[in-house]
């Protein structure tokens, strides 16, 4: 279910079936984002229409820990089976991505 940040890299160059949402807090996605979608960790059983469910959704957040429960949710609680989360979150990209990347 996780998913390195090399590995979406390389995937998102492969694969155009994967969705990436950033869960982080507005404050942390307006400082620093990779273009993904938006929804903060709160809204995201409101905003569950919102989802695609015939994509792959990597769930990342900043260090991958919240992104990691919200993706547990999505697959046990609305059947998103389909779902990984970005291990290390946009620490881990802008280590092993984008070095250009500046964090609040």
């Amino acid at each position: 279910m996780r998913l390195t940040a090399s590995e979406l890299q390389q995937a998102l160059s492969e694969r155009s079936d994967y969705f990436i949402v950033d869960i982080r807090e507005p404050y942390e996605y307006e400082a620093c984002n990779i273009g993904s979608m938006h929804v903060p960790m709160a809204d995201i059983s409101k905003r569950i229409d919102e989802l695609p469910k015939n994509r792959t959704l990597v769930i990342m957040c900043r260090s991958g820990k919240r992104a990691e429960a919200v993706a547990n949710l999505l697959i046990s609680d609305f059947g998103f089976h389909n779902t990984r989360y970005l291990e290390g979150g946009i620490l881990a990209w802008r280590d092993q991505v984008d070095q250009t990347l500046e964090l609040e």
